[in-house]
């Protein structure tokens, strides 16, 4: 799935939630319960809103590995869909592919690479706080403008553009 197709769907899922944001809304973008028996590239592909060409790609530079069936299609197994989930999920974070390939070869490496993940995972989580307040001060700039153009602000001013 194209990056800015999955943000579209996490900031419309947003808009559907009461109370503080959670991890739920982003569980919610993919339901992997579909996942239970294997599935094709076509089936994956419409459960992620990936493009096959993406999910071979992934496979090409060992971001999941994919059994094949006995005709040589590919076999989606669950463990291959949560895989993919997640890194779908990271991508939509902005998380950058050679880190989702280190990522993903110390995750195959087992649990005495934990540490390593969590602070590859740590970095990540700064890097979007940063990110979160530089595009809020960019925001501020803009809504400055918007009103010195004697426009209006607020959640829902896009209409009125």
């Amino acid at each position: 799935m194209a990056t800015d197709d999955l943000m579209s769907r996490a900031l419309a899922a947003l808009d559907e939630v009461d109370g503080p944001m959670s991890v739920e809304v982003i569980h919610r973008l993919v339901d992997v319960s579909a996942a239970t028996d294997p599935m094709t590239i076509t089936e994956v592909a419409d459960l992620l809103d990936m493009s096959p060409h993406t999910l071979r790609y992934y496979e090409r530079i060992g971001l999941v590995e994919v059994a094949r069936d006995a005709s040589g299609h590919r076999s989606y197994d669950a463990a291959a869909v949560r895989r993919l989930v997640f890194l779908t999920r990271m991508r939509l974070s902005g998380m950058a592919m050679r880190d989702l390939q280190h990522y993903m070869k110390l995750a195959d490496e087992g649990d005495d690479t934990v540490p390593d993940r969590l602070d590859l995972l740590l970095e990540h989580r700064d890097t979007i706080r940063r990110r979160l307040k530089e595009l809020t001060l960019s925001l501020a700039a803009t809504e400055y403008k918007i009103v010195s153009y004697g426009g209006h602000t607020g959640p829902s001013s896009a209409g009125n553009a």
